[in-house]
């Protein structure tokens, strides 16, 4: 079966011969209908060609007054947002043959001279992200800034003719996350999400594995975070003046006004909801991303979910204990958060700078996928193969002879890696090419709602119905659907 896609891309073939088109939507081998492939193709052609006859003048116009660099130019990227993963990122780039970190912008000044180190020599400084948009030579974007300047920055920097690369999650909330998609299809840009497990070979092969059938069918998955910041979390820091460098009003951007907060700012903005969603779309934009990867699937039919802020006693307003339960066709898929226990290696130090617990299956955060002839768990360093058993026959011990694997293997221990260097490179490649990227607007944005709209089930407290077509809850759920987008501080706006 093949979903109809919104931009009527074209279809293509990984590097494992699993086919599937430019936006993302995944055609399984044993899922795809030939007819319905067939009538999908003829539509999108007879709708390309409309697009050329009637755009062609447009896009011509529009393409003349943007540097798009050929396969022998230099690829100039701008760092928005220095902090610690914004500099990484700006290394990746730096190792990256033919591309290179040429501008720097952060609204906090001591977080530039760090960034210098990951440019590549003399990069020029900015504070206001509009002024880059006004430099003709910068091809790209990294946003590595807060969650609610995502949608701002990559709207204005498809206007302004440049690709982007954006963090996870895609965006602050709904509204502005298929604002990216819109523009990005508009102003026919690279927009590539920040979710690297998109890049690694061995969740190519877990998807394998999954929609093979090598796991009989499976019904349940299972999605965890587990970390530690039990007691004190982000403290209690009184309202203050804001430090020598800093432009609060510009961080602040479409936000509401507030005094100065440190707790607000840097790492730990993200357990506040005016900035951010907390771990469900801190590290569940991954969690989800990789699992619709490997599931073949786009969007729930249903979410609820419960949880608080039961154990941590600091300022943060995200729940450090949160259990959401997302019902997709034919299947159940659960999200835990847990940030109260840890036995872990290392030293506890408040804020960022926690140390793991091992979790489910010694596993601090992955996904497991329960089928009736096995289990698989998987993370960003590798995966596990669990043989399911044969029950032995009635009234016999478990343990008597005649229990066996379905699966008929032994354990399997597949290791990974981080592999956020290769997206990055992947990026850089489209920005030449024009190719879509491994995680398209259209990918990032999909598995961003997952966490969002779980969220918001969370807020409400209330089970929820996904249209995922019209992306809008069912019924009436006026406040719900509030929280799919947000009022922007004046006078940012996403226009």
């Amino acid at each position: 079966m093949v979903i109809p896609s919104r931009s009527g891309a074209r279809e293509r073939r990984d590097p494992l011969n699993v086919p599937y088109r430019e936006d993302g939507y995944w055609i399984t081998r044993d899922r795809r209908d030939d007819a319905a492939v067939e009538r999908f193709e003829k539509a999108a052609m007879k709708r390309r060609q409309f697009i050329a006859r009637t755009s062609a003048v447009v896009a011509a116009t529009a393409l003349s007054a943007r540097r798009v660099p050929g396969a022998n130019d230099r690829v100039n990227v701008a760092l928005i947002g220095c902090g610690t993963r914004g500099r990484l990122l700006a290394d990746l780039v730096k190792q990256t043959p033919g591309a290179a970190v040429t501008a720097l912008c952060d609204v906090y000044d001591p977080q530039v001279a760090p960034a210098q180190q990951s440019a590549s020599g003399g990069a020029r400084a900015f504070k206001d992200f509009r002024q880059v948009l006004d430099q003709k030579d910068i091809d790209a974007l990294l946003v590595a800034t807060p969650d609610h300047w995502h949608g701002i920055i990559a709207v204005s920097a498809c206007q302004a003719g440049k690709d982007a690369y954006v963090e996870k999650p895609l965006a602050h909330n709904v509204r502005e996350s298929r604002a990216i998609v819109e523009a990005a299809k508009r102003s026919q840009r690279i927009v590539q999400h920040g979710t690297q497990h998109r890049a690694a070979p061995h969740y190519r092969e877990v998807q394998e594995i999954v929609q093979g059938g090598q796991l009989g069918e499976v019904r349940y998955v299972r999605i965890w975070n587990f970390q530690n910041i039990h007691p004190n979390g982000i403290g209690r820091e009184p309202d203050a003046d804001p430090p020598a460098g800093l432009d609060w009003d510009l961080y602040l951007g479409p936000a509401p006004l507030v005094p100065f907060n440190r707790a607000r700012f840097l790492g730990t903005y993200r357990w506040f909801w005016d900035y951010a969603g907390g771990w469900v779309t801190d590290f569940g934009t991954h969690r989800f991303d990789s699992f619709h990867q490997v599931m073949g699937v786009d969007a729930p039919k249903t979410v609820v979910a419960t949880g608080g802020r039961f154990g941590l006693k600091d300022s943060g307003e995200t729940p450090d204990l949160l259990q959401a339960t997302y019902e997709y066709p034919g299947f159940i898929m659960s999200y835990e958060v847990c940030a109260l226990n840890g036995h872990g290696a290392g030293g506890r130090t408040p804020g960022m700078a926690y140390y793991q617990m091992r979790g489910e299956f010694d596993r601090p955060h992955g996904e497991a996928f329960y089928g009736t002839s096995g289990t698989l768990i998987s993370d960003r360093i590798g995966y596990e193969i669990y043989p399911e058993m044969e029950p032995p026959p009635r009234g016999a011990p478990r343990e008597a002879a005649g229990a066996r694997p379905i699966y008929r293997s032994e354990r399997k221990l597949v290791k990974g890696r981080d592999t956020t260097d290769l997206l990055v490179r992947n990026f850089v490649e489209c920005v030449r090419s024009r190719r879509a990227p491994m995680a398209a607007a259209g990918i990032g944005h999909r598995s961003t709602i997952v966490p969002l709209i779980g969220n918001i089930a969370y807020r409400t407290g209330r089970k929820l119905r996904w249209d995922a077509e019209n992306e809008a809850f069912e019924g009436d759920e006026p406040e719900a659907t509030a929280l799919l987008g947000r009022q922007h501080r004046k006078p940012w706006t996403l226009a």
